[in-house]
Parts: structure tokens; C-alpha cells; sequence
């Protein structure tokens, strides 16, 4: 702002502070006097930063009720490798010694079931999963798809589904990835869905991949994708990196409608999700 400009802006300060409440306010008062687009832009940012006064609109969407809403279906994964007696040791290189789960179902509000990512568990003599109170219990693998990089865990003790978002999730929209990042036990991270219908990546043989910028790191995979209400929307699979296994804004979901067309095929091939058994 040049100094020209100081008077006009001593004039119209002391009517910013009794009037200027919210930016509808604002843009009245700087459209009263008339005052060019440079000046507008200045004085609203200033107004902004000191006052903390944002449209509506410009607010992030995720928060609180995102992680209320997903967070007590998400668990804890912790697998036992071969060779060893307990959890978190003796992973495959380029696998996390612990993982993330979800309760999952299409009709049902709670289960048995839990969605994980393959690699997690594919090689594990045994199953421990965690879930939200902390309570620990075994899971056995149901049923795996290897090429997707899907697998089912079943547990004796229901849990709530997260409840399901839509198969289609435009490009921009706020997503944030709940999972075990580095064995901590859960965080929630938030971005945007930075492209979708993402294949031939090279992590699986088949793929359908929701690319997003959230932070993801090693314990994450098989965690949840969520949208800004919670829904789950996609599962934590891979990070593409290409010097170190750490976040670099290049992450990958399982879309839900591929998870749908793997658990359909698990179904035609006999492999039964019955609740009650």
C-alpha cells in the first residue's frame, strides 16, 4: 500500500471497527467509499488475519465430527510374523510390523468382519487386532484377494461398521486417512482426493486407486479414507515414494467400488460374510 493511500485508510478504519462484523459488513463499508480492487484485497486480509473473520466457504469441511463419526470402527492390526512369538517383529521388507483395519458391512451395523489391506496380513501366523477402547482380540484371516489387495479378518466380538460413502467422489473433495501411521496407534490426517480411477500404478494387479495428498505413512495401509463426514470411502494401500517409505503427499486408497466388486467375487466363490455364525 503507498503512502498516498494512508489518509483514505485513516478515514475509513474507525467505521471498519464499529461496523465491519463479518465480511458482508465489510465489503459494504469498502464499497461505500468507492475504494480500488488493490486496497480491497489489502484491507480484507488484514481484517481476516487479525479478526479470524473467513466466509463460510472457505472453512475446511473435515473436523471433529469426522473422526467422531469413523474413528470406533477403525482398529489396530498387529500382526505376529513367522519366526517370531509376538507382534511388531520380523515384517517383510517394505511392510509395517503393525497395520489398520476397519469394521466393515454394506447392511448391517455392526460385525465381525474387518477390512485390511492384503499385504498386511498375507504372511502372519497370527492375528491381534485392537480396537477403539483399546481392548485387544484375535482375528483369523476369512478371506483374501491377493491380486487387489483386499483381505477380510474375522474376530468373535462385533463391532461397528463405518458407515459408507459414495462409490464416486469428485477430485478436490476433503478426505482424511485414519490409521496406526508409524505403530502410534490412530491419528487423522487431511487433504483432498487429488485425482481418482488411478491403475496400473504397480502396487497390485488390479487397481482402482483414489490418489490423495492426506498424510499416509507405514501402519497406515488398511486403514480409512473418509470423506468430510466420516464416510468411509476408500482403504489405505500405498505410498509412492521414491527414495525413503515416508509421506510425500503421493498416497493411494482402494476406491470402495473396487472393494465392492472384490467382496462380490469373494461371495460367487462361496466364501460366506453370515453375521450369525
Amino acid at each position: 500500500m503507498v503512502l498516498s493511500q494512508l489518509p483514505l485508510l485513516k478515514k475509513i478504519w474507525p467505521v471498519f471497527l464499529t461496523k465491519a462484523i463479518d465480511t458482508t459488513s465489510v465489503l459494504s463499508v469498502i464499497t461505500r467509499y468507492d475504494i480500488k480492487q488493490g486496497i480491497v484485497t489489502a484491507i480484507l486480509l488484514f481484517f481476516i488475519l487479525t479478526y479470524g473473520v473467513l466466509p463460510l466457504n472457505a472453512m475446511a469441511e473435515h473436523g471433529t465430527q469426522t473422526w467422531n463419526s469413523a474413528i470406533r470402527s477403525v482398529v489396530i492390526v498387529n500382526p505376529t510374523w513367522p519366526g517370531y512369538t509376538k507382534p511388531g517383529f520380523g515384517a517383510p521388507a517394505g511392510t509395517a510390523p503393525a497395520g489398520s483395519g476397519v469394521y466393515f458391512s454394506e447392511n448391517e451395523p455392526t460385525s465381525k468382519y474387518i477390512l485390511t489391506a492384503a499385504h498386511v496380513i498375507s504372511r502372519a501366523t497370527d492375528i491381534e487386532i485392537v480396537d477403539y477402547s483399546g481392548r485387544t482380540l484375535s482375528a483369523v484371516i476369512h478371506a483374501i484377494d491377493e491380486r487387489r489387495d483386499i483381505a477380510f479378518l474375522k474376530t468373535e466380538v462385533k463391532g461397528p461398521v463405518i458407515p459408507l460413502g459414495t462409490g464416486k467422489i469428485p477430485i478436490g473433495s476433503h478426505v482424511c486417512a485414519i490409521g496406526n501411521s508409524f505403530g502410534l496407534g490412530h491419528s487423522l490426517s487431511c487433504g483432498v482426493v487429488s485425482a481418482v480411477n488411478r491403475q496400473n500404478i504397480g502396487f497390485n494387479e488390479i487397481e482402482d486407486f483414489i490418489q490423495t495428498d492426506a498424510a499416509i505413512n507405514p501402519g497406515s495401509s488398511g486403514g480409512a479414507l473418509v470423506d468430510s463426514a466420516g464416510r468411509f470411502v476408500g482403504l489405505i494401500d500405498g505410498i509412492f515414494t521414491k527414495d525413503a517409505d515416508i509421506d510425500a503427499g503421493v498416497n493411494f486408497a482402494i476406491s470402495l467400488s473396487l472393494i465392492k466388486v472384490s467382496l462380490s467375487e469373494m461371495q460367487s466363490r462361496g466364501i460366506s460374510f453370515n453375521e450369525t455364525k
